[in-house]
């Protein structure tokens, strides 16, 4: 008989590739990551694991019972959701995942939901990437993910997860509200103006140089932050123009100014939206903390909907 905790360990140490990275995602030290897989291949009876140098690898014995292991841990996962849904009250705890903007305008919205409704249910809140939490969802790290997709910027897809929108949050060309910038239309009046980005390889900075690009010009990127606090303050002293969206606006207040509907100045009437959405694993599907969170999220959503940051 397989211990669950261990095979939990097993299946990080699949997905991160070391020991230390396993260790700290689990809150381990490696030297605990390591006994613990020496553990389960004592279970096992067959050796999970052999060295590459300093490091460790999965043998093809690892290799197939981490797979197993998925679905073993999904099947433990549905008896939790089967016991929560029969207990008298909402209790336990729930990790969420959430971006920045999110954090900003969704959360504290839903968490005054929750604690009318379910106020013995913890949660757990960390700011992440939402590339990155979608994976760490998929992989056990959290329960929930409020993530965001931009136009032509597919989110990663994991199998076993289900996603549900939340909502379209409209993409603004935002500038101050003096100087030279405060007279641009679109993007393509932006082309000599510094501007302020995320980092490469995240989907608001793919999609605000591809806007820039098919308005015909390389941004000037100056200033690179994933705070985007930061990128509302150098927006709103005139250092910087942006590509940023409504609901960070709204948890901010009407700091900058604001250029809608079009950004590149060719497809007039048409407006630039991400989606945000909220993902879990399907086997968590209907345990009651989950479940009362979501329909939190959702509500929050909509309040700020009715304030057309959302639509």
């Amino acid at each position: 008989m397989f211990d669950t905790h261990l095979l939990r360990t097993l299946v990080e140490f699949a997905e991160r590739g070391t020991v230390v990275r396993a260790a700290q995602v689990l809150g381990y030290t490696p030297s605990a990551v390591s006994q613990q897989l020496a553990a389960l291949t004592k279970q096992a009876g067959t050796p999970l694991t052999r060295h590459v140098g300093r490091g460790l690898v999965l043998t093809p014995a690892g290799t197939a019972l981490a797979a197993s292991a998925v679905e073993v841990l999904d099947a433990v996962e549905r008896a939790h959701v089967a016991v929560s849904q029969r207990a008298p009250q909402v209790q336990g705890s729930v990790n969420l995942a959430v971006f920045q903007s999110a954090a900003l305008a969704l959360l504290p919205g839903a968490l005054d939901i929750l604690d009318q409704r379910a106020p013995e249910l913890r949660v757990h809140v960390t700011q992440v990437e939402p590339e990155q939490a979608l994976k760490d969802t998929w992989a056990r790290d959290y329960d929930v993910v409020v993530a965001e997709e931009y136009p032509h910027h597919r989110a990663p897809l994991y199998r076993g997860l289900v996603r549900e929108d939340l909502g379209k949050d409209t993409i603004h060309l935002c500038t101050s509200h003096t100087g030279i910038a405060a007279h641009a239309t679109s993007v393509a009046d932006c082309a000599d103006f510094a501007w302020v980005m995320e980092p490469a390889g995240t989907a608001s900075r793919h999609y605000a140089e591809q806007a820039c690009r098919t308005a015909g010009f390389e941004p000037d990127v100056r200033y690179e932050t994933s705070d985007l606090q930061a990128h509302l303050a150098l927006v709103e002293s005139g250092h910087a123009v942006a590509l940023m969206t409504s609901l960070l606006i709204h948890a901010s207040g009407p700091r900058v100014r604001m250029v809608d509907p079009s950004h590149n100045g060719t497809n007039a009437g048409e407006r630039a939206q991400r989606t945000v959405f909220a993902a879990m694993r399907e086997s968590s599907t209907g345990e009651a903390g989950i479940g009362v969170l979501l329909t939190a999220l959702r509500e929050s959503a909509k309040s700020v909907e009715s304030g057309r940051s959302l639509v």
